[in-house]
């Protein structure tokens, strides 16, 4: 398996699990990921959420891990970069208003490079306006605004575990898809993983 160079699009009250699992999952099967936030350089750190099902009409939210940056957004060139990941949580909607972030997305769309959203991260694709025609996954509550940048919603499972992909695009619901979202986004990235 050839090393992919991965881009992890961050910022404070990313969803805890959406972060670090395919952090540490992409991390583990040999490609480089390199997390970055506007405005931080490299070992700074980005505090998270941790989003939880217990009953209510939305996900309750507590405080979680602070996650270190591993590269300085300033510096990033994204034609470096074979894939780009963007969590959930509530840093999708502060990312949406990065001019910068919204360049970085639209030139992965715009390549045709891979691109794996989980959960809110759709808050990205509807801002950077690469949504128009496709089949997008997203927490419910996005289901307006998928369908208002002109793609067709995929609905979560009753269990949250499901993933879609449609071409160069690997969208889940939330957290409890990690399995079917990265082996999805793997699979598009060309990584081949043997038993």
């Amino acid at each position: 398996m050839s090393v992919r160079r991965i881009l992890l699009l961050v910022g404070d009250f990313v969803e805890d699990y959406e972060v670090m699992v395919p952090y540490q999952m992409l991390i583990m099967v040999g490609h480089e990921v390199h997390a970055v936030c506007p405005g931080k350089q490299a070992g700074q750190t980005v505090a998270t959420a941790v989003h939880d099902f217990e009953g209510d009409q939305t996900y309750s939210e507590k405080r979680g891990h602070n996650f270190a940056l591993t590269a300085t957004f300033d510096e990033i060139d994204e034609s470096t970069y074979d894939g780009l990941v963007i969590p959930g949580g509530r840093a999708p909607e502060y990312l949406r208003l990065d001019a910068r972030v919204i360049e970085i997305v639209r030139h992965f769309a715009a390549t045709n490079k891979p691109i794996a959203s989980i959960c809110h991260g759709a808050q990205l694709l509807t801002a950077a306006g690469v949504l128009n025609g496709r089949r997008c996954s997203a927490y419910p509550a996005l289901q307006p605004e998928v369908e208002t940048a002109g793609a067709t919603y995929i609905a979560a499972s009753e269990a949250f575990d499901n993933a879609y992909t449609d071409g160069n695009l690997v969208t889940a619901p939330a957290w409890p898809a990690h399995p079917a979202w990265i082996r999805a986004f793997l699979e598009v990235l060309g990584s081949r993983i043997a038993p």
